[in-house]
């Protein structure tokens, strides 16, 4: 069974990595990358046997340099700045390999002395080895677009949707849409959970269709996530910093791809969005991860997507009304709107701490307070 990328040798490798893993389960890694048990334990072993270059047709090892020759170590400094022009000193130091290395500013040196101009800037440095982070991955998945920008033939706007791991730094997600609806933010999602499985938590900001449109209500790409068990959250209005992670990656998405990419199509930025994810993850040093790229940190969840939810379910007779179509429900003869993003789900009616008073709450979360004793 051949595998369904655009990058076979990314894939592998991402699949080996994630098969290598304690307490890994191979068979559910072959469904989620659809290839058969035979193809995976083909790649396994010869990863096991042959490391990266038994994955690939021509070897993608870091460059070694013996410290003996300077002219070894400026050619090597030298071609690995033409492979990743956007890249700093200290992440071109972590790729030549082994033993006694130079000073990343002995690096800075090599390129200025060849007249080699520096893309990054002086200030990308980053301080991320002091921000806080989850225990593991999964834990934590922040989600947002990047900001649209216009392609070649000024038709059509790409709406980048990224998708990082907390712990990891692990671009989960980098997808070219056409828009920002819910459906096609869905679709992605759907696509991330049956290859990476589920996380604990997601959040994201507050606009659409993240959120809802009225403050306290559910929006329905929240209510579709509450179902599949994940605790939703959003960041506080007019604070970006809290999803500093996505932030940071939009900057480095922006600098190393965007900035001097002209894609004519969807279809073109979607390509070089894949290869340059591909790299992100697996290539690419991190410093707040040690110079190792994010995929070292990263583990595919256990908890895989159901194909078909479940119904909500209440407590043994909890009075369980449906929503209608424009969000609301009638209680006592009272028609009261809960939110617009719950349309067709089942709410339940709880009594109030006072008497008089109902809570309408979707799963565990109370969306409503009614009081009766107020006029309408």
């Amino acid at each position: 069974m051949p595998w369904k990328e655009c990058t076979p040798v990314s894939s592998r490798y991402e699949f080996v990595f994630l098969a290598e893993q304690p307490q890994a389960n191979v068979r559910e890694l072959c469904r989620r990358f659809e290839v058969s048990p035979k193809t995976a334990y083909k790649w396994i072993n010869r990863y096991r046997e042959l490391g990266e270059t038994g994955l690939q047709d021509q070897s993608r090892r870091p460059l070694s340099c013996p410290g003996s020759s300077s002219d070894t170590l400026e050619k090597a400094v030298l071609e690995l700045h033409d492979a990743y022009p956007a890249w700093g000193s200290r992440k071109l130091r972590s790729l030549l390999g082994e033993g006694v290395l130079p000073h990343h500013s002995t690096i800075d040196a090599i390129l200025r002395r060849h007249g080699r101009q520096l893309r990054y800037g002086s200030g990308t440095g980053d301080s991320a080895t002091s921000r806080f982070e989850h225990e593991a991955p999964n834990d934590l998945w922040q989600m947002d677009f990047k900001g649209h920008f216009q392609l070649f033939d000024q038709r059509h706007r790409c709406h980048p949707l990224t998708l990082l791991d907390d712990h990891s730094r692990f671009a989960l997600c980098l997808a070219a849409c056409a828009n920002e609806r819910r459906q096609t933010v869905q679709q992605q999602l759907i696509k991330v959970f049956r290859r990476y499985g589920l996380p604990r938590r997601l959040t994201s900001d507050n606009g659409p269709p993240w959120g809802s449109t009225r403050r306290g209500g559910i929006s329905a790409l929240e209510a579709w996530l509450m179902r599949l068990g994940i605790k939703v959250g959003h960041s506080r209005p007019y604070h970006p910093q809290t999803q500093g992670k996505l932030e940071r990656f939009h900057q480095t998405l922006k600098r190393e791809l965007l900035h001097e990419a002209h894609f004519r199509t969807l279809l073109q930025c979607q390509a070089g969005m894949d290869r340059w994810r591909d790299q992100y993850n697996q290539q690419r040093p991190h410093q707040a991860l040690g110079q190792k790229p994010p995929l070292s940190r990263y583990q595919s969840s256990p908890r895989t997507y159901p194909e078909k939810l479940l119904e909500v379910e209440y407590e043994p007779g909890e009075r369980v009304m449906k929503v209608r179509t424009k969000g609301q429900i009638r209680v006592n003869g009272r028609l009261v709107f809960v939110s617009e993003g719950l349309a067709g789900e089942r709410v339940a009616i709880r009594p109030g701490k006072e008497d008089g008073v109902i809570d309408i709450v979707f799963i565990n979360k109370t969306v409503r307070h009614v009081d009766f004793r107020l006029p309408e």
